[in-house]
């Protein structure tokens, strides 16, 4: 369109003769449709005016599309609720699968057929269309959306399924209402991995809708790396022969026997055509939506070669009184008005006749003049058939998402609305971009239970079906739904199968096996081959630890057999009760806590005599009580570690020797306070170490060692530990300390005391009487530090269960050294020199210890 001169006026410079359907309204919805297969377009030698191309070989489903468009607005209409008091009427063009007439269409409904359009000052009205329903090609829905999208005209296709048309950047006013190419590619690897085929083909379209899908393959499997495509090749857009006879003798010769197809019907005849001629059977065929369910393949030409074949195909919905509609058309009603020539072209196709005046040469070959009253219902076409609705549904879906949004933008109150000012728009002056502001929120859900919404790439919420194509006995075919793919909010993309309804077109009746390499057999591993795919392989002998693949070695409680075919269970190691070891041990540690029962009976029975109570005997009860808990807490490192024990075993120990230090410390406190009692002026310093202040320092040091215990117990707790570094074929249960400055704390703080009292003893060793404690505090504590400097290392440098066991042995060693050293003399004289027993011998050089 141009200005003519300097009127307010454009003239429309030339027209574009398309096939096309007219309805008028108060609001007119633009649709695209391939009404026929092929066209035929002229040559542009550019020194004349082209001729305008012209469509041939009708597609029956492009036509019931196009039905299932104007059945849907004549719904809308009928329907008070929705646009009330607003009447839709559409312009349908036909793209007959050709870029070229394609864009004509579009850019005729953007613009208009009128040969001369008046502008007046205030630039209002309607355009000529609000939105447009289709492409159902991805290349043309790309080269028509990258020039309305800049108008931001809504577009809704509901077959274009190219990945790349989610670009919001790129194409602003696109939506769909069929998955994109990037679900279908993810849907498809699913079903690879469900059966195990590791090994596939690739054929695409020379189009961005098989371009984008090859990359989109690509992408997904380098990402999962559970698949691999054997080869990828590229369909000739055109019938060439020699490339089609190339591509099929790659499919012959390699090892992959399933082949994954993303093309367009008209194109995958050339290809199938090819394969009958090599007769290349023993293929399991994935089919992408574009042809899952074309007529035109599912002929007994083909079946032999097709049969069995899976599909993603779009989800199946229900349009009640869609088929009344459609039979409602009748060359009478409509030749020669607004449905132009498309229906005769229909109607000739459908019957095989041709009305008057017949082509030349048709009746005298035979052919059957067309009258008008011939009846649709007694014609077995794919046109009435409504049991398997499915690109129909989408376009029912794009059609009411137009509906519902003009709707919402009608409904907008004024001065509340989303617009500059918070205004609204108007059908008088309305915008494309503010219809798009709509269609990106709109939500609604179909009479059969679908919701319908845009995300923020105008995709709709993904769900396929999985289709299969039956080879029946009698000749016929059947395609019947054997699952579905679909993403949830919880389970993500989820494939749901019905494998005992698949028909497999091999003799077996079983699904085939593609794999580049078979699986390795028990004790060898796989080696990737260079410059081959990772599903192509050698097996090799596996290494110590590993059974059939390299990449899954035995779980960690598991280690190969000798055979290096199967794993068995590592063989367990700690110190147990059932170990000679771990039975000496419990023995010892039973047997001193006998004989601590022992002592403290004998000490209770002549608790009345001197040297029972020259020896403080409160604290040396004390004390015996705390030398059996330090047997008894040795068993706790005995046995299968376990969360309790682990927690117990050093909280039990450090509280045990701490109550047992603690008591020789006030022992020796005591004794050097008499000694220092003794001499002049040194009374008062007894009056310190009363009944009452000894239990109080014993309990207030105590304290101390549980709270480090509580503090290490809540900030870094013990656990038990498998340990598999000393051994690969053994596993090692121990504890691990949680936290090493813990049980650092806990030991040095022992040590602190033991040190102290050592100190205390070994300066007051000379006192002047017969029997002098504070030597044997003094030889005990050097036998006590000598144990226990000895302990350190040898529990760093020893492996597994032998730390447990010198860590029993220390307490054991310095609890026997305790008992022996600070009670063995005291028995002595108690059971075999009573006559040493006696307040006079004690005190034979004067002074009571």
């Amino acid at each position: 369109q141009i200005w003519t001169g300097f009127s307010l006026s454009c003239q429309l410079q030339g027209q574009f003769h398309l096939n096309e359907m007219h309805k008028t309204g108060d609001v007119v919805l633009g649709g695209l449709f391939q009404v026929h297969f092929f066209s035929s377009v002229p040559d542009r030698s550019f020194t004349s005016q082209p001729q305008q191309p012209t469509c041939h070989s009708m597609y029956v489903l492009g036509f019931k599309l196009a039905q299932t468009m104007a059945f849907a607005i004549d719904e809308i209409n009928r329907n008070s609720n929705l646009l009330p008091n607003v009447t839709l009427g559409y312009t349908l063009y036909d793209n007959c699968f050709e870029l070229g007439i394609g864009f004509r269409g579009a850019l005729s409904l953007a613009s208009g057929q009128e040969d001369q359009i008046v502008v007046d000052d205030t630039c209002v009205g309607n355009p000529p269309v609000v939105g447009i329903v289709g492409d159902p090609s991805s290349t043309i829905s790309i080269a028509i959306s990258n020039v309305l999208g800049l108008y931001r005209v809504p577009m809704v296709s509901y077959f274009a399924t190219c990945s790349c048309l989610s670009d919001r950047q790129k194409y602003p006013s696109f939506f769909r209402t069929i998955p994109s190419d990037a679900f279908q590619v993810r849907a498809m690897i699913q079903i690879l991995k469900h059966f195990g085929w590791t090994w596939a083909g690739l054929l695409v379209s020379n189009n961005d809708y098989g371009l984008h899908a090859a990359r989109s393959f690509q992408s997904e499997l380098s990402v999962s790396g559970e698949c691999c495509l054997a080869y990828t090749e590229v369909l000739p857009w055109d019938k060439d022969t020699d490339e089609l006879r190339r591509i099929v003798d790659v499919m012959k010769t390699s090892t992959a026997r399933v082949v994954i197809v993303f093309e367009d019907p008209s194109r995958m005849i050339h290809l199938m055509d090819e394969v009958v001629r090599q007769n290349v059977t023993g293929l399991q065929w994935i089919a992408s939506e574009a042809w899952t369910e074309s007529a035109v393949l599912q002929t007994p030409h083909f079946m032999p070669y097709l049969g069995g074949t899976l599909g993603i195909t779009i989800r199946q919905g229900e349009i009640p009184g869609l088929r009344e509609f459609l039979l409602q058309i009748h060359p009478e009603l409509h030749h020669n008005t607004s449905y132009g020539n498309s229906l005769v072209r229909f109607w000739e196709f459908t019957f095989q006749c041709r009305f008057a005046p017949a082509p030349a040469g048709w009746l005298e070959g035979g052919g059957a003049l067309c009258t008008g009253q011939e009846d649709l219902e007694n014609v077995g076409t794919e046109y009435l058939d409504i049991s398997n609705l499915r690109p129909e549904y989408n376009v029912y879906k794009a059609v009411y998402a137009l509906a519902y949004s003009l709707d919402d933008m009608l409904r907008c109150k004024p001065g509340r609305g989303p617009f500059c000012g918070h205004s609204c728009a108007s059908l008088q002056s309305l915008e494309p971009w503010q219809l798009v502001y709509y269609m990106e929120r709109v939500n609604f859900t179909t009479p059969f239970g679908d919701q319908v919404s845009f995300d923020e790439n105008g995709d709709v919420i993904p769900i396929y079906d999985v289709i299969n194509s039956l080879w029946l006995p009698d000749g016929s075919t059947k395609l019947q739904k054997v699952g579905e793919v679909k993403r949830t909010a919880f389970k993500g993309e989820e494939l749901i199968l019905d494998e005992d309804k698949i028909f497999w077109n091999f003799e077996s009746k079983k699904p085939p096996r593609s794999v580049c390499s078979e699986g390795c057999p028990p004790g060898t591993h796989m080696v990737r081959r260079k410059r081959e795919p990772e599903c192509c392989f050698d097996c090799i002998p596996c290494s110590e630890g590993k059974i059939t693949n390299k990449s899954s070695s035995c779980p960690e409680d598991f280690w190969s057999n000798p055979q290096r075919d199967h794993c068995v269970p590592k063989k367990t190691e700690f110190l147990s009760y059932h170990d000679p070891l771990g039975i000496c041990l419990t023995a010892t540690s039973l047997l001193g806590t006998f004989i601590c029962v022992v002592v403290l009976g004998i000490f209770i029975c002549h608790r009345t005599t001197p040297i029972v109570r020259a020896s403080n005997s409160e604290l040396s009860f004390q004390l015996l009580m705390s030398l059996k808990l330090c047997f008894l807490c040795s068993l706790l490192f005995i046995g299968r570690p376990r969360l309790w024990t682990c927690q117990m075993r050093h909280a039990a120990f450090g509280i045990s020797f701490v109550l047992c230090v603690s008591c020789i410390l006030v022992k020796t406190m005591v004794v050097l306070a008499v000694f220092k009692a003794s001499k002049p002026g040194g009374g008062a310093s007894l009056k310190w170490f009363g009944a009452m202040q000894q239990r109080g320092t014993v309990l207030f040091l105590t304290a101390i060692q549980a709270a480090i215990c509580t503090t290490w117990l809540v900030s870094s707790s013990p656990t038990p530990h498998k340990n598999t570094q000393y051994h690969n074929d053994k596993i090692v249960y121990e504890c691990s300390f949680g936290s090493t400055v813990g049980f650092a704390v806990l030991l040095g703080y022992i040590g602190i005391l033991a040190f102290l009292s050592f100190l205390i003893a070994f300066l007051v060793r000379n006192l002047p009487d017969s029997f002098n404690e504070a030597k044997l505090i003094t030889f005990s504590m050097l036998i006590f530090c000598a144990v226990w400097v000895a302990f350190v290392p040898a529990y760093v440098s020893s492996p597994g269960n032998l730390a447990d066991a010198v860590e029993v042995f220390a307490i054991l060693a310095s609890s026997f050294g305790l008992l022996i050293t600070l009670f063995g003399p005291k028995c002595y004289i108690i059971l075999l020199r009573p006559e040493m027993n006696t307040k006079k011998a004690i005190m034979g050089r004067g002074i009571v210890s």
